[in-house]
């Protein structure tokens, strides 16, 4: 979180959320309680690929799912753009464009509206190219070096104990496990699944001190090869950060809110989910595909940032508008025009809740930095 302060608002999510609670909360337009990312950045969307083999660009991470105004998402996206922008050195009028782009894409995602949808910027074209290009040989080429039947330790996968590793083995002996495997493959499963390796993964800020393992598995018990092997991931769910709409239903149980929420807003991936317990803490389990990327944009063009925006936001737009019906995207759309004038003279509620979701990160960070280096010193 320290490396740069776009990567300090990707790690906070808690204090996002608590600006908004705090000074935020009138900005907020009045949004329809539907399920939202919760942790809506840049780096959370990217290509998916479905069952069928095509891919898109999707929302790739539900840990902070819940059911909640949407209105959250957009300005968290916007943050998060606003804050690449900020890295590439751009000038305020590239910021403030991107925001009114926003708006604009986002709302081009509902049926009843005729604007065009926005598109695709070649920054994005270029990492969908590189995902429809990749197999399964490329993807144990990053996460396993080849194919090999054991993760190599060191700096990313760690060692696990006896105990997880016969936790995680009796894991997939369960039918609905066995069948997240084989599902792509169209293979009967008839106890053929089997796990080569496992190993503690670490990964991102959410992962800390929590379950997060890889496990590799063959799938029909032969001759171990690049299409028999499944690579899954298995993360601990946790309770979400993000506000609760008032008197929703939603799971108890963390994993299956983040699989249920999955299902929502990304059903390519949400089929690909399965929530379960793993040494008595809930789980979510996904089987990772090769064409499944994540967007990195840390520096960028002045005329990719607003194209980037506008798209981005449009995907966001799909994922939420699909979650309602005709009056509800009405009335949602009228309240998003609410001091949104389509020009740059009055500031939308978005461009106030960016600007100062700036100063606060941008102070955060440098704080964060300093008692980084005080507790290496």
């Amino acid at each position: 979180m320290a490396r740069s302060a776009h990567a300090y608002v990707r790690g906070n999510t808690g204090q996002f959320y608590a600006w908004l609670a705090d000074e935020g909360a009138s900005l907020l337009p009045d949004g329809p309680a539907i399920w939202i990312c919760g942790d809506c950045h840049v780096g959370n969307m990217g290509p998916v690929a479905d069952d069928q083999g095509r891919v898109h660009i999707q929302l790739r991470d539900f840990d902070q799912s819940v059911i909640s105004n949407p209105a959250y998402d957009l300005i968290r996206l916007s943050l998060s753009l606003a804050m690449s922008a900020r890295g590439s050195d751009l000038p305020g009028i590239t910021t403030a464009e991107m925001m009114e782009a926003m708006l604009d894409g986002y709302e081009a995602a509902f049926p009843e509206v005729d604007e065009p949808e926005p598109v695709m910027p070649s920054t994005i074209k270029l990492v969908m190219k590189r995902a429809a290009q990749r197999n399964w040989k490329a993807l144990a080429h990053e996460r396993i070096r080849g194919i090999e039947t054991q993760f190599p330790l060191g700096s990313q996968f760690w060692p696990i104990t006896g105990k997880e590793r016969k936790a995680i083995d009796k894991l997939f002996l369960a039918p609905e496990l066995a069948e997240l495997a084989t599902q792509l493959r169209h293979r009967d499963t008839q106890g053929e699944v089997a796990v080569l390796d496992s190993a503690y993964w670490r990964k991102g800020c959410s992962s800390l001190g929590r379950l997060r393992y890889a496990s590799l598995l063959d799938v029909d018990g032969g001759t171990v090869e690049g299409d028999d092997l499944c690579l899954v991931d298995i993360k601990e769910a946790t309770s979400s950060v993000a506000p609760r709409a008032a008197g929703v239903r939603m799971p108890r149980d963390h994993a299956e809110r983040v699989v249920l929420a999955a299902r929502h807003l990304c059903p390519a991936l949400g089929e690909r989910m399965r929530a379960t317990h793993l040494l008595g803490k809930p789980v979510f389990v996904r089987e990772l595909l090769p064409q499944d990327l994540k967007l990195d944009i840390v520096r960028i063009k002045r005329k990719q940032a607003v194209r980037s925006a506008a798209f981005l936001a449009h995907v966001l737009g799909r994922a939420h508008s699909t979650q309602m019906d005709a009056d509800t995207r009405r009335s949602w759309r009228n309240e998003l025009h609410r001091n949104h004038t389509r020009t740059l003279a009055a500031p939308s509620w978005l461009w106030q809740a960016v600007t100062g979701l700036l100063a606060f990160h941008e102070r955060g960070y440098l704080n964060h930095c300093r008692a980084y280096i005080g507790g290496r010193t």
